[in-house]
């Protein structure tokens, strides 16, 4: 029987609308064999899940999503088997969290100039102690019938260049794959699918990724037509890349896709883990020689 995993999923430790732990069930219950947590520039939420996972019989992987500059357009590189505790990639991501705290009162502002006035304190009340992002003020923008739903707010006002999205702070391309590697991980170009850049440029980031260290690409990905999973396949192949994929599951904040299936059809399969463990084991085995 093949085993099929989901390697790229969000919680509400970032912008995802499920616990960590609510993750896990739903994997459970659609017979998953592993999945990865990939919260925005954080990785508390792994915990969690790691030990929701071992009670359920679920292979949780330790990950993160990281933002990026990079040209010729801002990528996010996505780390797996890392180690959440690592002090250098702690450090970084919580200089990010940072910036993101003085991010959400421009947000507001902006939405306060369109006739929307919200409170942070109404916002933090939806994150419960978390961090707070776009999909707890988008709650409260149902809430006060601002919208009629979560889809409503990121499409019209809190999405890429709507009238209340405001940049996130990003780190280096090449920065976040090393604090990856720091961690002890692999680092993966993330959904290069929805770049929306000609088949050669793409290439050419990819190219020049790996000569920084990356170790893979997202080849399977909700939002990838068979086109692109085809042209991702020649490359990873071509430039000894190891291939990996997620549905990118956010749950309310992203309607349509689902855990393991994406938007119903996505199957990513287990080998791809198995392969990634053993250039972690290289690895480790080359270090242990120097």
């Amino acid at each position: 029987m093949a085993e099929y995993v989901d390697l790229h999923i969000h919680t509400t430790f970032s912008d995802g609308s499920l616990t960590p732990a609510e993750v896990v069930w739903r994997a459970v219950d659609l017979g998953l064999a592993a999945i990865a947590i990939t919260d925005h520039d954080g990785v508390d939420g792994n915990a969690e899940a790691f030990a929701e996972g071992a009670q359920n019989g679920l292979e949780v992987i330790t990950g993160v999503e990281i933002s990026c500059d990079f040209t010729p357009a801002n990528v996010h590189v996505v780390g797996l088997f890392i180690d959440p505790t690592n002090e250098g990639l702690a450090e970084a991501l919580a200089d990010v969290r940072e910036y993101r705290k003085r991010r959400n009162p421009k947000i507001l502002a902006k939405l306060a100039e369109l006739g929307m006035a919200i409170d942070l304190e109404e916002v933090a009340a939806k994150a419960k102690g978390k961090t707070i992002g776009r999909p707890h003020i988008a709650e409260v923008m149902v809430d006060k019938a601002y919208v009629a739903d979560f889809q409503e707010a990121f499409e019209k006002y809190l999405a890429h260049n709507k009238p209340a999205y405001v940049p996130r702070r990003r780190i280096s391309a090449e920065e976040g794959v090393d604090l990856i590697h720091g961690a002890g991980g692999l680092a993966f170009l993330a959904h290069p699918g929805v770049y929306a850049l000609p088949p050669r440029i793409l290439e050419n980031v990819v190219f020049k990724l790996a000569r920084v260290g990356l170790d893979g690409v997202e080849v399977y990905y909700s939002d990838h037509l068979p086109t692109d999973t085809a042209f991702l396949k020649r490359l990873v192949d071509e430039y000894d890349l190891l291939a990996g994929g997620g549905t990118d599951f956010h749950g309310a904040a992203k309607p349509g896709v689902e855990v393991g299936i994406g938007r119903g059809d996505l199957k990513i399969p287990y080998e791809l883990v198995a392969r990634m463990k053993a250039r972690l084991g290289a690895r480790a085995r080359r270090s242990a020689i120097r």
